[in-house]
């Protein structure tokens, strides 16, 4: 299993990535064993990764990441970069390398206080010998300063630094940023690729395979998610019973709330789950003596991490919300496509019956006002409006049609 098997329905991206780590490998080589370098090279010093949700951005990258730091024996005997076996493409897939480093939005934005430190180690030589890799999985959250920190560093890079930005479009990034990247668009995966990874990958049945990647239109980490965790199938049926439960007033109300209250539970249980060990390793770290009394001086470290983590669960109740709004834009898409006799396969099978009786119902018109709403109570929800003010205003667009 190489790193780019990961890589669903991206061939054409996977095949230059490993013609560019093919490349770096010879460049390393050749420094190394003070050959001269290739005349004409693929790799580059900075890579912007783009395309639509779940297709797969993030895993492009860290697989590249790995195979740039591939040590896999087999090389001198004219193997590829990128085995996914060696310690160096194993410590890079679960980030633990020392030479790749990763930035990720914790809250609404990438602060420049985050990217600090992060700038400059990318003008250290890597420890290993091969390279240093940055990694910013949310490059679209960058604000001004810290756009401009990373742009610094993309401008003068060190010889053996390689950027490796994620973000949805080329648009999302800023010019100054973007023209110093080489740019590689990955497409949505097929609904057949998706169902045939969870096939091979995950073991999961054919039928429910087929299923998941039909509801998620190709998402790959949701699909397998859909597919392995039953609390997340539970909660995609619950927001597609949604639509029947805003014929009135207080039903529409109620739904708001639940909705909020489903993606703020999310959050508390991912903060269940990693503050408390954060919190703990980090006193530990400090040398807070027993019974938890901190040295002097090290209570605003402790409260940076607590600021961290107030903006990670912002983020998490974010993001459960958007993947309820995109259960309900897949669902109100197959409500029209019925009311126009469309011929494109449907995404919520197992909502069908549900599905025809408010096509029956109403008129593509105001389905079309129904997604439009939707669609106002995302951007309503990245301008920091408060959750349940903009879920129940779509709900309440939802009910009027």
């Amino acid at each position: 299993m190489t790193v780019w098997d990961d890589l669903v329905g991206q061939e054409r991206v996977s095949e230059q990535l490993a013609a560019a780590a093919r490349d770096a490998d010879a460049l390393v080589t050749a420094v190394s064993s003070d050959a001269p370098p290739p005349e004409a090279s693929r790799m580059t010093h900075a890579w912007l990764f783009t395309g639509p949700p779940g297709a797969g951005r993030n895993q492009a990258a860290r697989a590249f990441a790995a195979a740039l730091q591939c040590v896999s024996p087999d090389r001198a005997l004219g193997g590829a970069p990128g085995c996914g076996f060696c310690d160096g493409c194993h410590t890079a897939l679960v980030g633990t390398h020392a030479d790749v480093s990763t930035v990720a939005a914790v809250g609404a934005e990438i602060l420049v206080k985050d990217m600090r430190d992060t700038v400059r180690k990318s003008f250290t030589a890597p420890a290993n010998g091969r390279w240093q890799v940055i990694l910013v999985e949310d490059a679209e959250r960058l604000n001004e300063k810290s756009a401009n920190a990373v742009l610094k560093a993309v401008e003068e890079p060190a010889p053996r630094t390689v950027w490796l930005l994620c973000a949805p479009s080329i648009e999302d990034v800023l010019p100054t940023i973007r023209s110093r990247c080489r740019h590689l668009n990955l497409s949505t995966p097929s609904v057949d690729a998706v169902a045939d990874m969870l096939i091979r990958r995950e073991g999961i049945e054919p039928d429910v395979a087929a299923s998941v990647a039909r509801a998620t239109q190709g998402h790959v980490d949701r699909a397998r998610r859909l597919a392995t965790d039953p609390a997340a199938r539970a909660r995609r049926a619950s927001v597609l019973k949604l639509p029947l439960r805003v014929e009135d007033v207080g039903g529409a109300l109620k739904a708001a709330q639940e909705l909020v209250d489903a993606a703020a539970e999310d959050a508390k249980q991912l903060a269940e789950e990693m503050d408390g060990k954060e919190t703990e390793d980090l006193k530990a770290a400090l040398g807070a003596v027993q019974g938890g009394r901190l040295p002097r001086g090290t209570a605003g470290v402790v409260k940076d991490l607590e600021d961290m983590q107030k903006r990670r669960r912002t983020r998490t109740q974010r993001d459960s919300l958007d993947v309820a709004l995109a259960d309900l834009t897949s669902f109100y898409r197959d409500v029209l496509a019925l009311q126009l006799g469309s011929r494109i396969a449907l995404a919520n099978t197992d909502a069908e019956d549900t599905l025809e009786r408010l096509a029956r119902n109403s008129t593509p018109e105001a389905t079309l006002r129904r997604i439009e709403a939707i669609a106002a109570c995302g951007e309503a929800l990245d301008r920091n409006v408060a959750p349940l003010l903009a879920v129940e205003a779509m709900t309440m667009a939802l009910r009027a049609g």
